[in-house]
């Protein structure tokens, strides 16, 4: 008896000293200061953002609402209520939280209930008996609890990863969410301007027809050759053809914007289509700076998160090196079945079980290698996204600004074209100058009114581009709602 007491002694103070030893391995995580993120030209103010077309006001978390176009607004809304995309990362979203639901159930003790009713015959022979055993009921009931003892830590890291996990799959989400607004603006932009575009081509097409009837009188009148008829009915077809192709860029648009809302193709509102005006801001765009830009993009966010969780992981391989203990409690009743809850038939046990695979050193130490290359696999993907956000976004504000400045001389190209167009079709009218001085005027016109047009396509893609890499529109209300409504 004063063995046992000793031994019961001697495992209780072992187990005491070991969870009075108890820590934490691996190491806690921080953003390690040769990340490019901590250094100081990263979240200075934007390159591009002292040009006169941005201000470094905060970007609005509803960006898109700066068109004031409440077409533009809707349909955004209906996206993120509906696009397909977008649930597929919610699911992923739920996914990753049930992954953690299910690494934190680890700190809490399982519990097992058992009952093994029997009908039969035990081995006489097995106990030693000469005479057979009758036949009879049995019974084993019972229940059982066990608890992992967290003694280094694996539990908790586990949780941190998967904890981890769960703000990446949030930021993927986020990501997604800005990602579906701005194709769904860039959409609807292209829709305007391929319905800005078929409006030129379609004016072109109607003067150069007003220019080929004068001309069809002037031939009847005896004062115009058949050769300039011909010439004016080419150009005429050479306007006309320019329309189709986009006609069909605004259809394709409108289906895009039909996927995007999760619609069929083709059932979207028809006064959706009636568009001919890309959305255009009146005031300059506000960008913030370097620091907030770093801190709204979600795919920075996400790289972040990856690094928390592997470098989590590096202590959860760390703790394979020590022993895992978990103890254990069962008591139940065995015996017969008429003994079901006599005393003589009640049982129960308590214990450590005490688990440590020697030599471990091996598996383990490559395991943690495998870890410790993965964490500086996440370092460098973080990284990238920083380096990569800055690159879009100063990339974005400087095509945005020339866009700006070649869209304005554009205009005036279209403004000067448009009088000297007028002055020869008077001069030409009068007999002052002659067919191909009119027509070439004519051409020069119907270009600019071309390229103008197609500047201001290019505009409202680049603003939408440059929204996109300033990485708003995830962000939540104050009812905790993502901004944008669902």
């Amino acid at each position: 008896m004063t063995l046992r007491r000793a031994s019961a002694l001697a495992l209780v103070s072992a187990l005491s000293a070991m969870l009075l030893a108890c820590t934490t391995v691996g190491p806690d995580y921080r953003v390690p200061p040769q990340a490019v993120v901590n250094r100081s030209s990263a979240s200075a103010a934007l390159a591009g953002s002292e040009e006169s077309a941005f201000r470094t006001e905060p970007l609005p978390s509803q960006w898109w609402r700066l068109y004031r176009d409440d077409k533009l607004d809707r349909l955004i809304e209906k996206a993120f209520a509906a696009n397909t995309d977008l649930r597929a990362a919610s699911a992923n979203l739920a996914r990753a939280r049930a992954v953690l639901g299910e690494t934190e159930t680890a700190r809490r003790p399982t519990v097992g209930v058992s009952a093994a009713p029997a009908f039969g015959r035990a081995s006489a022979a097995a106990k030693g008996l000469p005479e057979p055993l009758p036949d009879m009921w049995t019974h084993d009931a019972g229940i059982s609890a066990s608890y992992q003892v967290d003694l280094f830590g694996k539990i908790r890291r586990a949780v941190e990863a998967a904890g981890a996990d769960v703000q990446a799959a949030q930021a993927a989400y986020d990501l997604v969410r800005i990602t579906v607004a701005a194709d769904t603006a860039r959409a609807y932009a292209d829709m305007c301007s391929a319905g800005q575009q078929i409006k030129v081509a379609q004016h072109s097409v109607d003067l150069q027809q007003q220019f080929l009837e004068m001309n069809e009188q002037r031939v009847h009148a005896g004062r115009g050759t058949v050769l300039d008829l011909s010439r004016a009915r080419s150009q005429l077809e050479q306007l006309r053809a320019a329309v189709p192709p986009l006609q069909a860029q605004r259809r394709s648009a409108l289906y895009r914007l039909a996927v995007l809302t999760g619609e069929v193709p083709g059932t979207l509102p028809a006064d959706i289509e009636q568009c001919t005006v890309p959305p255009k801001l009146a005031d300059p765009i506000p960008v913030g700076d370097g620091a907030a830009l770093l801190r709204r993009r979600p795919d920075i966010r996400q790289a972040e998160r990856a690094l928390a969780s592997a470098t989590a992981r590096i202590g959860v391989a760390t703790a394979d090196l020590y022993p895992s203990i978990n103890l254990g409690l069962s008591a139940g009743s065995t015996g017969m079945l008429s003994q079901f809850g006599d005393a003589n038939a009640f049982r129960w046990s308590f214990g450590p079980l005490i688990s440590w695979t020697l030599p471990a050193t091996g598996t383990a130490r490559s395991r943690i290698a495998q870890a410790e290359a993965g964490s500086d696999a996440a370092l460098a993907h973080f990284d990238g996204a920083v380096l990569n956000a800055l690159r879009e976004t100063e990339s974005a504000l400087a095509v945005y600004a020339r866009e700006l400045d070649r869209n304005a001389s554009l205009k005036e190209a279209r403004d000067q074209s448009a009088l000297a167009a007028s002055q020869a079709r008077t001069l030409y009218r009068y007999g002052r100058t002659d067919f191909l001085t009119t027509l070439d005027a004519d051409r020069t016109l119907a270009s600019a009114e071309i390229a103008l047009s197609v500047s201001d396509a290019q505009l409202a893609t680049d603003q939408v581009a440059l929204f996109l890499a300033l990485g708003g529109g995830w962000e939540q209300d104050a009812n905790g709602s993502a901004a944008g409504g669902q």
